[in-house]
């Protein structure tokens, strides 16, 4: 068959596959390439790690790759993947399977099979149930596309190879990679596929929260992360994992109208470069509308909506098991995203300290997450709403050069306190800290000198 370039350079003599290939044909099996090694290469698009399925069963496939890999992942060897890294990339070699979820199981009972048609029948989609045998010797490859993955490949369409009720009902997870798919590929789904999530979308329950975390975070970082998106509320898979984002489509009162919020967030979290807790705080940061919406004097208010919104934020994260690290910074930044719009009259050098100690290590993201939140079509609005952030950052920018910015602290520390005030630690000691914090975010740098007698009149005053 002929090659598309990609493609014949990874089959290549000498390449990594083919030194796989020769040793399981000298232990009387077959190895394939496939899945998304196979579409990507077809597409032109960069894949770094190789994917191989064989007839060998893990224990066989850990004996044949032993002695060629550097080293071994085996910590999916229970369900037939043993990962050979050689190089530094990761070679993925699996043994043919079927895979089936119990009712009330979160993990797949696996069965093994030695068929690869079979093996790519219970595949997530067409254009992922391709393989290509691997050549020895003077062997031609061929391509093994029993379900028409290299036409739908073609007309850009994710569908199942199987019934889709057959495919996620092996694995529900497939439900959201489906829509992962339409982010990183830019690919149309299927209506059957559509119709099916939305028959069987409470069956991504028995799903571990980590998968559907990690899967998750793939789909928020494609570049049509907005189709995406919508495919999840549209066919009601988002209320499994995240009711707070369909939630957002408030009803539209046609006396108090207002912008539809889940459009306008979705149009944000598209605007945001693709960072994972940038793309977080974009999907998060109005989540908390719908619980402070109030009418009054004929308008819709959302008072205090980004402090709801961190606290939400956090409470979902916590609840797919986000790391901490992630955690903090989404629910910081919903709970920021607000402020840049309350200096409209300039930036004074005490509200520039303020904002610069509040945002911490993410303040490049939260001016991003306030530019991207500028959706109106006032053109003129926009421009006034970026010539502040462009003023905001101008200002930090201006501040840095006269004093360390990132490093907002008093010229003492409690240590120094309590030894001038001869007290022990304690209560006092912070309450003294927060006041010289205080005057440094106020007035900026000052003197030890100042510090202690700004010390000694606090504690006159507090009768000490």
């Amino acid at each position: 068959m002929s090659l598309p370039e990609r493609l014949a350079t990874v089959l290549a003599p000498g390449t990594p596959a083919r030194e796989l290939a020769a040793r399981f044909h000298a232990a009387g099996h077959d190895l394939y390439l496939v899945g998304g090694s196979v579409r990507d290469a077809l597409l032109g698009r960069p894949h770094q790690d190789l994917d191989f399925a064989t007839d060998a069963r893990p224990a066989e496939i850990e004996e044949i790759v032993a002695d060629w890999a550097d080293d071994l992942y085996l910590a999916g060897k229970t369900f037939g993947t043993v990962g050979a890294i050689r190089g530094g990339h990761l070679h993925e070699i699996t043994t043919f399977r079927a895979e089936v979820y119990r009712d009330d199981s979160r993990k797949p009972h696996v069965t093994f099979s030695d068929d690869i048609e079979e093996d790519l029948g219970r595949r997530d989609f067409t254009v992922n149930a391709m393989a290509i045998k691997i050549p020895v010797d003077d062997e031609e490859p061929r391509m093994v596309d029993p379900h028409g993955g290299l036409e739908d490949l073609s007309r850009q369409v994710l569908r199942t190879p199987l019934d889709p009720e057959i495919s996620f009902g092996d694995d529900p997870l497939r439900m959201l990679r489906l829509f992962r798919f339409v982010a990183t590929l830019g690919f149309a789904p299927d209506q059957e596929a559509v119709a099916a999530v939305k028959r069987m979308r409470e069956r991504l329950r028995i799903v571990s929260v980590e998968r559907i975390r990690d899967e998750f975070d793939k789909l928020l970082l494609g570049d049509y992360v907005g189709p995406a998106l919508w495919g999840l509320v549209e066919t009601g898979l988002a209320e499994e994992f995240v009711p707070e984002i369909p939630a957002l489509a408030l009803e539209q009162d046609p006396v108090h109208r207002h912008k539809d919020v889940l459009a306008h967030t979705i149009a944000v979290v598209e605007k945001c470069p693709p960072r994972l807790e940038l793309r977080l705080a974009a999907l998060f940061h109005d989540v908390g509308k719908p619980a402070t919406r109030r009418f009054e004097r004929g308008t819709v208010t959302f008072h205090h909506h980004e402090v709801v919104g961190a606290r939400m934020a956090r409470a979902r994260l916590e609840a797919l098991r986000y790391p901490k690290k992630v955690v903090d910074a989404v629910s910081r930044l919903v709970e920021l995203h607000m402020r840049a719009h309350t200096f409209k009259m300039g930036w004074t050098d005490s509200a520039v300290r303020r904002y610069v100690r509040d945002a911490g290590p993410y303040l490049e993201d939260l001016n991003q997450l306030v530019r991207c939140d500028v959706t109106t079509r006032n053109k003129k609005l926009a421009r006034q709403i970026d010539r502040r952030i462009d003023e905001l950052e101008e200002r930090i920018a201006e501040l840095r050069k006269k004093e360390e910015l990132e490093r907002l602290r008093p010229p003492i520390d409690g240590h120094d306190v309590m030894r001038h005030l001869g007290i022990a630690p304690g209560p006092l000691v912070g309450e003294a800290m927060r006041m010289l914090y205080e005057h440094r975010i106020e007035h900026g740098p000052y003197p030890p000198e100042e510090a202690y007698r700004m010390l000694d009149e606090w504690w006159a005053a507090r009768g000490g």
